[in-house]
């Protein structure tokens, strides 16, 4: 996308509204399935949330008005959906932490989609533990490559809240990352 003040003018024209949302589709379908995929963590409930995520754009087109970018913006709207589905479903299931983070791992590694090697699984397991708002930080982050400014607009959070919070789980994990290896080689 060459400037984005003329492709929205496309995607809020209605004689070329149809073509720059297919074109738009095509820009942002694969970042934000796996943006939600972090989230949501199955291939069928990233499936629901993208399409709800895209709805939502395209019925608000008209009312976006240009405070951040449209990248950002859409990322707020896809979190903001994965949210609300995570949000359903706990309501409709009774579950303690301990309950859930067993669940993200075990749904996670019986997933055919997810191909993840044992650092990978470590990795995954460590997150879990942590709270979800942390997770969704570091993984924004670490996975996305979004800038701070970006997640503080989509999630937000002060930029130096984001900071320490993304840092503090890096340390986290690396920490955790080390003891996970010590446990292995004293089991072997």
């Amino acid at each position: 996308m060459t400037n984005e003040s003329e492709f929205l003018e496309r995607l809020k024209n209605n004689k070329h509204r149809e073509k720059a949302f297919v074109e738009l589709l095509n820009l942002y379908q694969e970042r934000l399935y796996w943006h939600i995929r972090k989230l949501v963590i199955t291939h069928e409930n990233t499936n629901d949330v993208l399409q709800n995520t895209f709805l939502r754009v395209y019925k608000n087109l008209s009312k976006f008005q240009q405070k951040s970018t449209l990248h950002t913006w859409m990322y707020r709207i896809a979190y903001n959906e994965s949210i609300r589905f995570l949000d359903k479903n706990k309501k409709n299931q009774n579950y303690s932490l301990d309950d859930l983070n067993n669940s993200y791992l075990n749904t996670l590694e019986q997933d055919v989609y997810f191909d993840g090697d044992k650092i990978q699984r470590k990795l995954q397991s460590i997150l879990s533990k942590l709270p979800e708002k942390q997770r969704y930080i570091f993984q924004m982050k670490y996975y996305d490559d979004l800038k701070f400014t970006e997640m503080s607009e989509i999630l937000e959070i002060k930029v130096g809240t984001l900071k320490s919070s993304y840092y503090n789980t890096v340390r986290y994990i690396e920490k955790n990352i080390e003891n996970i290896e010590l446990l292995i080689k004293n089991e072997v």
